[in-house]
């Protein structure tokens, strides 16, 4: 019983480690309290829909073994995920003309992108591109599954594959 409460306060302080040890979910779920605080209704709505989408990975999931996924890779998914389907949105609106509905969208996206990796700029993603080409070996159009297989094994969450995508094509072609 001793060992037990020695040990609560070192798992405590293990908890209030630095903000770059803490899981993203957590910083999100802190994040979400802030907003609450400052009564941010925009911020407060965006890191609710963060929280539900991964809640809602987290139901899907719990018949599959997680054990080997990693908690901060399935969450940059859902927020990558969160972000296309915004841009996606905001072309559906403006093409709409419901220029609000784009604006509220772009706003959800810089929330979001707060979470995300920094992208990779398109000088970067040339030069992935290229090693990637060179690693597998690709002469034609048919060997672009190989290289984005590697590429997205690499650059997962940081690089924009739709750029890629295209940048393959004219490196193959």
């Amino acid at each position: 019983m001793v060992s037990v409460a020695l040990s609560l306060p070192l798992r405590f302080a293990e908890r209030l480690g630095e903000d770059e040890d803490k899981m993203l979910r957590e910083k999100i779920k802190e994040a979400l309290k802030d907003a609450m605080r400052a009564q941010e209704q925009r911020r407060v709505s965006t890191l609710r829909l963060i929280l539900a989408a991964v809640k809602d990975r987290d139901i899907a999931l719990r018949t599959e073994d997680t054990s080997e996924q990693d908690d901060d890779k399935l969450i940059l998914e859902i927020l990558a995920k969160m972000v296309k389907q915004r841009h996606d949105s905001i072309k559906a609106y403006e093409e709409g003309g419901r220029l609000e509905l784009a604006e509220r969208e772009r706003q959800e996206i810089e929330i979001i992108s707060e979470y995300l990796p920094k992208q990779l700029d398109d000088a970067q993603i040339e030069k992935a591109c290229k090693e990637a080409v060179a690693e597998t070996g690709a002469e034609s159009l048919k060997d672009m599954g190989k290289v984005m297989g590697v590429l997205k094994a690499k650059f997962a969450g940081v690089l924009d594959f739709g750029k890629a995508s295209h940048t393959i094509k004219d490196l193959l072609s």
